[in-house]
């Protein structure tokens, strides 16, 4: 089962109408400048992914960098560390042998990791705060198609750890694939919803009426 959670937006200006304004156009992000060859890569990966929005210039990346190295703190920022974690169960899907993900979703996903993975990234990650930004909108362009896909292997995860703690094996020893996954997540739901029947019920008889003799 899943939760609903607000999710932490990256900067507007990543999907803003691109200026064509010669004049304050930034061409660096913090001491780096990234090369036009390397974004012209980057923006077409974004579009397998399934982004839309117009191609990504130095210029709106510059800006979104900057707006974030503004906050406070070492860290990265909240929208950047949100989106690592999605890509960290992404890879624990695509590596999980007991995990069958539909082509599509499994194309998609190895996309993001192979990207993750590349030493040449368009954004170096040693930048301060801001050197997984392009992964970041790496995977948040795949996660309209990832995200259902993700939280579903997060589930079963669970329920894995779950029947294996039962068994007193190791979630590895057990023989748990997406089929077993679904049998045991419609055995959970069917005994939340008898709890719920039991609280909203008693099985203590219902009191006598009262009668009174005159």
């Amino acid at each position: 089962m899943t939760t609903c959670s607000l999710v932490q937006p990256l900067p507007s200006v990543l999907d803003a109408p691109p200026t064509f304004s010669l004049l304050h156009r930034r061409k660096s992000i913090g001491d780096y400048r990234p090369a036009s060859a390397d974004l012209e890569r980057f923006n077409r990966l974004l579009s397998r992914l399934g982004r839309h929005s117009a191609p990504l210039d130095i210029d709106r990346l510059a800006t979104a960098a900057r707006q974030l190295s503004a906050a406070m703190g070492d860290d990265a920022p909240a929208c950047i560390a949100e989106r690592i974690s999605w890509i960290e169960a992404v890879a624990a899907m695509v590596t999980d042998p007991d995990w069958q993900a539909a082509n599509d979703v499994a194309d998609c996903a190895r996309l993001v990791i192979d990207y993750v993975n590349d030493p040449c990234g368009l954004i170096p990650d040693w930048l301060p705060r801001v050197g997984r930004l392009d992964e970041a909108i790496v995977v948040d362009a795949a996660w309209p198609l990832l995200g259902g896909e993700t939280a579903s292997y997060r589930d079963f995860a669970r329920l894995r750890g779950v029947e294996a703690d039962l068994r007193g094996c190791t979630p590895e020893e057990l023989h748990f694939n997406r089929t077993a996954w679904q049998v045991a997540r419609e055995a959970e739901a069917a005994l939340a919803a008898h709890r719920r029947r039991v609280r909203e019920s008693s099985y203590v008889p219902a009191p006598s009426a009262m009668f009174r003799i005159h």
